[in-house]
């Protein structure tokens, strides 16, 4: 996909527009002279692609910098209505679809039931419903530069093409998609998309090596090196769920036995709890007349301080955490954060993964690993989509 700036023959301006909008994304307004000297230019120079910038209406000046003598340095920054970003994240039951604008304001955001299936039919029905988001905001169509599609599973985001689900042909799902919606489109690992979100806009505070935990139906981690989405040499990495670390025969979904996400997970929540209390062992949920008590219910119960419920969360912290302590030792991050659906139960989950590091990491390197609940919760797939739209616009990490 090409670069918003392509317009522009040079293909070093061009290199230099996207350097200045992600100085602006990181950093916020700025003057003509702090940028030169970030970027290594002379000030003539920045203030010459700063004005071309705002002739495209990309960037908009914001008035005088104030300060206590000589002249005030005019402040520029980005134009928020000059470019907008559509971020879709497929969760359990339904989808999550946002609108961004330009300097990162979340301006609509709208949950459609959606139960999601590997067939064209599914794929379709998924792109009909992201055309009718955008056919109702009130912005101006032509502005929208990219749609991101977070995707649970392997995605490679480079090539566009997914290998979990909607991988029907040699054609990329990117091409797929953008053809049948007609905006340029952009893939990324759902759980990557959520370590992203939260990075820039959750409970990261100037911290550049982070793991994020996605404890949801199943168990991915998103990584963050040098303040850089770490994604493998084919889009892959993170699969922290399919380590093997049990000889328990439970068959994972990936098709693998023994799986860590066998007992830590959303799924391994559910089941567990379910087993127990088939077996009558004592809890404020009763056991339903047709099927299974569904997660929701099991996490709302936790919450509830039900004892069974709270025991089966503490042990999941507990195995999850013996397998964090070994990507601490690894990654030696500054900040770990546990998102996801099980997030929500908060103290339960979060003492247990703590104890479980203390005791299986070395002290000296998880001394200054800090452990935190996300803070977008709910919110950070769709967030991190909607930045992640804007990064491939502008050919940025």
């Amino acid at each position: 996909m090409n670069n918003i700036f392509n317009n522009d023959k040079d293909s070093k301006n061009v290199a230099l527009k996207s350097r200045i909008v992600n100085y602006f994304i990181m950093n916020g307004n700025s003057t003509n002279n702090d940028l030169a000297k970030e970027l290594g230019l002379s000030v003539p120079t920045v203030a010459k692609i700063i004005g071309e910038m705002c002739e495209d209406g990309f960037i908009d000046e914001y008035g005088k910098l104030e300060t206590d003598e000589g002249r005030k340095p005019n402040l520029y920054g980005l134009n928020p209505n000059s470019g907008y970003f559509v971020g879709v994240d497929m969760v359990p039951d339904e989808v999550n679809i946002g609108l961004m604008n330009f300097r990162g304001d979340l301006i609509d955001l709208d949950t459609i039931a959606y139960h999601q299936q590997n067939t064209m039919e599914s794929l379709d029905e998924l792109c009909n419903d992201v055309v009718s988001f955008i056919d109702k905001s009130k912005i101006n169509k032509s502005k929208i530069l990219n749609v991101n599609f977070n995707i649970s599973g392997r995605v490679n985001p480079d090539t566009g093409y997914s290998y979990s689900i909607f991988n029907f042909s040699e054609t990329s799902l990117c091409s797929l998609i953008s053809e049948k919606i007609g905006y340029p489109v952009n893939i990324e690992n759902d759980t990557r998309a959520m370590t992203y979100g939260e990075y820039m806009a959750g409970c990261v505070k100037g911290e550049s090596n982070i793991l994020f935990v996605n404890l949801s139906w199943g168990l991915g981690m998103g990584i963050i090196i040098n303040g850089n989405l770490y994604k493998g040499c084919s889009g892959f990495a993170g699969e922290i769920g399919h380590i093997h670390m049990f000889d328990n025969d439970i068959l994972c979904h990936c098709g693998k036995k023994g799986c860590l996400e066998t007992e830590a997970s959303g799924r391994a929540f559910h089941r567990m709890v379910n087993e127990r209390i088939a077996k009558g062992e004592t809890s404020i949920l009763a056991p339903h007349e047709i099927g299974e008590i569904p997660l929701s219910e099991i996490i709302s119960a936790t919450n509830r301080e039900d004892p069974l419920c709270i025991d089966v969360v503490e042990g999941i912290g507990r195995r999850l955490g013996e397998a964090l302590a070994g990507m601490i030792n690894i990654f030696n991050p500054e900040l770990v954060i546990i998102g996801g659906t099980l997030s929500v139960t908060g103290d339960y989950l979060l003492h247990s993964i703590r104890s479980s590091v203390m005791k299986f990491s070395l002290g000296l390197v998880n001394k200054d690993t800090n452990f935190l609940i996300s803070k977008l919760g709910e919110r950070a797939g769709v967030i991190g989509a909607c930045m992640l739209a804007r990064n491939a616009s502008l050919k940025i990490c």
